[in-house]
């Protein structure tokens, strides 16, 4: 449990599934083993188990295949980084919590809002925190342009039009290759947008969404729009050299995104794979060397949200696949001005009427650093919220519990619904 460590309480971690997000969140022990040491793990595969248990200097007896069996063992540290696949992490967290641990849970929360439901309920009946992965609200972009708004220098908001433009390969390896291409595993707008969704309900300030409406589908990605010439899998295919979408030129020739591609590869890992002949093996026989346009994908390729808020204030989110460059983009008109600007360049622009001063708009210029960590910074910010919400030292602006959460998810189901069925949904 919590011991002391050169005047500091250090606060003791199990990681539940070691995939890359809880790996990465986990790093935050590296730099500051003075607030956070891993001391348990639980994961299924034997060999990445093993690995990370050498990593950590975990101890065997506190490694376990699964959060069920790490639950029914003596609770030994305080906190749980819950990092599983996105359809497990209610059923995952329910035995964490009511085992007694903190929890730092990935997002999105849960597929459907029956899941979010018993979460919250298992949340009020312990008493435990769980603090969501929220990792754009820890972005110094968006915590920046949020305290302009709570400072009052825009106004009350009138109107929130956030966009996320998914590169082409992200999209090829993610959402129509890879693990997040099915509606039953996550609908593609909870998968990839509920940061965008939880980033308007936190500029609004807890004020409730209503009414949504969407409009969007499958359209580009299909069978019908694969190219003369064409083949099941890239290594077989006649124009596979001159495909944007190419999985050869992706992973192998471009190394993008191989962490995904590659995961199955024990030896790249662990950093021993780096030529070009066992990458293209291993792609070619794999679900990542799949042509795009014959994949099992059945998720949406553009979605678009429109979000009505108790107070009349009107929200709406643009997802856009295949696009060059993949960034997020966010404008807010309120009363008295409005923000507009670019994540990935991190950059934001604040204009306000200028007639009184003698022109049109007064405008001032704000450039961040945006290249700390992923997510524009956020990951290990959150880390660091996370360790003061459980030593009960508060949190920052931008903390996100379960409770605070909640609102951007159901905004994600309500969108589903109202495109699915053409209709406008009301949240309850």
């Amino acid at each position: 449990m919590c011991e002391a460590m050169g005047g500091f309480a250090v606060i003791t971690a199990v990681l539940v599934g070691l995939g890359h997000r809880s790996v990465g969140y986990a790093a935050y022990a590296d730099s500051h083993p003075d607030e956070l040491q891993i001391v348990g793990l639980a994961e299924p595969d034997d060999v990445r188990r093993s690995r990370y248990a050498e990593r950590f200097g975990v101890a065997a007896e506190n490694c376990f295949r699964n959060a069920k069996e790490l639950a029914a063992a003596e609770r030994f540290a305080d906190v749980a980084i819950n990092g599983t696949m996105d359809e497990i992490h209610v059923q995952t967290t329910i035995p964490l919590l009511e085992a007694g641990y903190d929890v730092l849970l990935e997002k999105p929360i849960a597929p459907n809002q029956e899941q979010l439901d018993m979460l919250s309920h298992a949340v009020e009946r312990t008493g435990q925190k769980v603090v969501i992965c929220h990792v754009l609200r820890y972005a110094p972009f968006y915590s920046a342009i949020k305290q302009r708004i709570a400072n009052g220098e825009i106004g009350d908001i009138m109107h929130i039009h956030t966009t996320e433009n998914v590169s082409y390969h992200h999209m090829a390896v993610a959402f129509i290759r890879g693990k997040w291409n099915r509606e039953e595993i996550n609908p593609m707008l909870l998968a990839k947008c509920c940061h965008d969704l939880d980033l308007i309900c936190w500029m609004k300030s807890g004020i409730v969404p209503r009414k949504v409406a969407s409009f969007g589908g499958r359209h580009f990605f299909t069978r019908e729009n694969a190219p003369a010439g064409s083949a099941l899998r890239c290594v077989d295919c006649s124009i596979e050299r001159d495909c944007e979408y190419s999985a050869i030129r992706h992973h192998v020739d471009n190394k993008m995104w191989p962490f995904y591609a590659l995961a199955g590869e024990v030896n790249y890992e662990r950093g021993d794979v780096t030529d070009e002949v066992t990458m293209r093996a291993h792609v070619a026989h794999s679900e990542y060397g799949r042509c795009v346009w014959h994949c099992d994908n059945d998720v949406v390729d553009r979605q678009s949200v429109i979000i009505e808020f108790e107070d009349g204030c009107v929200a709406t989110h643009d997802m856009v696949t295949n696009s060059a460059k993949g960034t997020r983009r966010i404008q807010i008109t309120g009363t008295k001005g409005d923000i507009f600007g670019d994540m990935v360049d991190g950059i934001f622009t604040i204009s306000k009427p200028g007639a009184v001063a003698g022109s049109e708009t007064v405008v001032e210029e704000v450039r961040l650093n945006v290249q700390e960590d992923l997510h524009g910074g956020g990951d290990l910010r959150l880390v660091e919220d996370f360790l003061s919400v459980v030593k009960g030292d508060g949190g920052s602006i931008s903390t996100t519990v379960l409770s605070d959460s909640i609102n951007g998810h159901l905004i994600a189901y309500a969108a589903d619904v109202a495109m699915r069925e053409e209709r406008v949904v009301t949240i309850d």
